[in-house]
């Protein structure tokens, strides 16, 4: 697995190397970020706002490409379809908004506003990292002593969630995540369900969010949409944000209750999955593999392996709040030591789906990371 693991980092330092020499050196110094500057190497968003790097529409067709290159040595192949379709979605999104959008910035709904940084030399051989985002997209990976150390968080939405195409489909980038998820809590008996079940009323984002880490002391409940941004609103845009937000709680029938029953700690809510038929602990790991099959086969084989193991499944819960019928908003979450696998879908009617997959052990290189400078500083004692 190791040879693996450098394999692929070897293959994303290639993309990487290659797309810094295409740039010139105002765009270099938009997309080159220090490794050290811990601050911005580990904040991420899946809001329309600049998520910090150079911009897609900033660059000329073969920096677009050589861009692509990279983030497709980051993500599986259905990884990266759904990815890039989820960018096209902006179109259509503008469309269901009447192209009235705009965030404070000339276009609000902009497949061209995804954003690259590249933190540390790629070409040597300490520590680097690189983040690919925008709307409903954030892609991260971290190389440590020449392997793949850290792959998360990964974040994939639609909004929408499901449109129409020619013919008898219909176009849902994340219907896997949302079907299977519905599959389980369906299978559910009723005592199964009242223990998995947090609250009849979901919350209106995932309870995660894009915070660098989650769950620490009294666990975390969901942020105001206005602090899930780089910068502040100001004036009327700060008066709008904050409208959708009671607009949103409001449709949803949202309480300080419903919240609290789904605030995120360390300790997992819901129903553990040894108290799962051995059909339903089928189902379950067929959830994560939507989740972990967004990366590459290596990691995401890796990845799936450890639930391979019972004991290591038994350690996993999964809990649900919302309905249960399609059209219903809902949210369900699947937590362990190691994984959360975070979902939401009440937005637009139900038809605005979130999802992040995140390992608090290795979110932003995490572990790998700390046991990288602790055998420096060893090896400079000596």
């Amino acid at each position: 697995m190791t040879t693996v693991l450098r394999d692929l980092a070897a293959q994303m330092a290639d993309a990487a190397v290659a797309l810094l020499r295409s740039l010139d050196d105002g765009q270099r110094n938009v997309a080159a970020w220090p490794f050290d500057d811990h601050h911005e190497r580990t904040l991420w968003f899946y809001t329309p706002t600049d998520h910090g790097g150079l911009a897609i529409s900033a660059m000329d067709a073969v920096q677009q490409r050589l861009t692509h290159r990279l983030v497709a040595t980051g993500l599986s192949r259905a990884g990266y379809v759904t990815a890039a379709t989820i960018m096209g979605l902006e179109n259509v999104l503008d469309l269901v908004e009447g192209w009235s959008a705009s965030w404070d910035r000339p276009r609000g709904r902009d497949p061209g506003l995804y954003y690259v940084r590249i933190f540390g030399d790629p070409a040597d051989t300490q520590p680097w990292a690189w983040r690919f985002g925008g709307h409903h997209v954030s892609v991260n990976h971290i190389i440590v002593d020449g392997a793949v150390a850290g792959s998360t968080p990964n974040f994939l939405g639609a909004d929408p969630a499901s449109s129409p195409l020619l013919g008898p489909h219909v176009l849902r980038p994340l219907g896997g995540a949302e079907d299977i998820g519905r599959e389980l809590v369906r299978s559910l008996s009723d005592r199964q369900l009242s223990q998995a079940r947090l609250s009849p009323v979901a919350p209106i984002d995932l309870v995660s969010v894009n915070r660098s880490k989650y769950g620490q002391g009294n666990g975390d409940l969901p942020l105001p949409l206005a602090d899930i941004w780089r910068g502040r609103f100001e004036g009327k845009m700060a008066d709008r944000v904050a409208q959708l937000q009671a607009d949103l709680e409001e449709s949803a029938g949202l309480m300080p209750a419903h919240l609290e029953a789904v605030r995120l700690t360390t300790v997992a809510k819901g129903i553990g999955a040894g108290q799962l038929t051995s059909s339903q602990r089928s189902i379950l790991r067929s959830l994560l593999d939507v989740y972990v099959h967004r990366l590459p086969d290596a990691l995401a084989d890796a990845e799936a392996a450890k639930y391979a193991n019972e004991n290591e499944l038994d350690a996993l819960s999964f809990a649900w709040a919302g309905g249960l019928e399609p059209g219903e908003g809902h949210y369900y979450r699947v937590q362990g030591p190691e994984l959360l696998a975070e979902y939401d879908n009440t937005q637009r009617g139900a038809n605005h789906v979130h999802t992040v997959w995140r390992n608090p052990r290795s979110d932003f290189g995490g572990d790998a990371l700390r046991a990288h400078y602790e055998s420096v500083k060893h090896r400079h004692e000596v």
